[in-house]
């Protein structure tokens, strides 16, 4: 689900396993914009790095769902 702009803590949700990330930090490399993803609760495993893509005015995070809309955390 795109959303108006990727921040730094929103909360994401893999969409194949379900699991909770929450956005670390969001950063521009060449002609992309990535976003460093840390499993909620999870503090000690390594962040996931993730190409942001843009749909017209929104940005959104392949493979994930944008979790605040929701109340399923």
């Amino acid at each position: 689900m795109p959303v108006k702009k990727i921040q730094v803590g929103q909360l994401w949700k893999k969409n194949d396993s379900g699991e909770s990330f929450l956005v670390t930090k969001v950063y521009a490399e060449a002609l992309a914009t990535f976003a460093l993803l840390r499993k909620a609760g999870a503090e000690g495993e390594p962040p996931i790095r993730v190409k942001v893509t843009k749909v017209a005015a929104a940005s959104d995070l392949p493979g994930f769902t944008y979790a605040q809309e929701s109340d399923e955390f």
